[in-house]
């Protein structure tokens, strides 16, 4: 079911639109470097529960259009309204994984929270991603300035290194060949952008805008974003639940699959 939608920059969307007759709808934002496909192992299973499972592919990557521009969080927000748009949403669960998160939280604070009735944030990228003055949490902003030149020079190789940080759980080589081809759609340029977009960008102010039911999933051993982010997130989000995972890494979504769908469609029911 997977669809084009032209947003207002005439760039071209991908979304991926799984069982829309579902009675209650979740989109999904994924995280850098990867695409919409991340979520396999909850568009398997939500949908058998009738769930509307939605998923998006950022500009730049996945089967979206690749432009040179347009990669600040007001644009890519913006790309998430004309999807919001397109499809006519309404009471849906926006839900976002760490660049994804990041977006989805300028999307709530720019948009005014648009049709969405809760928010979910996974491992996300906010308020911070890097540290700052007065902000000595996150990573340092020598690490990205490092994946921007891998970017530029090998990256492939820097794909793979990423990929080797990305999982707590021992995955196969199969799938981390899955994800790094994943990496590998995207456009370079977008894939650099991005990261100039987290040393560049901050959300503290968005965080304070939102007021819908908020749920936090982080997982504790996140060398990616780590965990104080999510718990910033909690003090800075009105109404907002930390759920830590104990034996994740930056991919709650795969390290602790089950708990992370059960949690996720408890959180949407309650």
């Amino acid at each position: 079911m997977g669809y084009y939608v032209t947003v207002d920059t005439n760039v071209k969307i991908y979304v991926e639109d799984l069982n829309p007759a579902g009675n209650k709808t979740i989109l999904f934002l994924h995280g850098w470097p990867g695409s919409n496909r991340l979520f396999e192992y909850q568009f398997n299973q939500l949908p058998k529960l009738g769930f509307r499972c939605i998923g998006i592919d950022t500009r730049g990557f996945g089967f979206s259009d690749k432009p040179w521009s347009g990669y600040d969080y007001n644009t890519l927000a913006d790309d998430v309204k004309g999807v919001v748009d397109a499809l006519g949403l309404q009471n849906f669960t926006l839900g976002g994984h760490s660049t994804g998160g990041a977006i989805a939280i300028r999307y709530m604070a720019r948009h005014n929270g648009h049709g969405v009735t809760k928010l979910a944030l996974f491992d996300a990228a906010a308020p911070s991603l890097v540290k700052r003055q007065n902000f000595p949490y996150g990573i340092e902003k020598d690490v990205v300035l490092q994946i921007i030149k891998g970017t530029y020079n090998d990256r492939p190789k820097m794909l793979q290194d990423f990929g080797d940080i990305f999982f707590y759980q021992r995955i196969t080589g199969a799938l981390s060949e899955w994800f790094f081809q994943m990496g590998l759609q995207a456009a370079s340029w977008s894939t650099a952008a991005i990261a100039n977009t987290w040393l560049n960008e901050v959300l503290f102010y968005d965080l304070e805008t939102i007021n819908v039911p908020t749920l936090i999933i982080h997982g504790i051993h996140d060398r990616v974003v780590p965990f104080q982010l999510g718990e910033i997130q909690k003090q800075g989000i009105k109404n907002s639940r930390l759920l830590p995972f104990r034996y994740s890494g930056h991919a709650t979504f795969y390290d602790e699959r089950d708990k992370f769908n059960d949690e996720l469609v408890k959180f949407i029911e309650e």
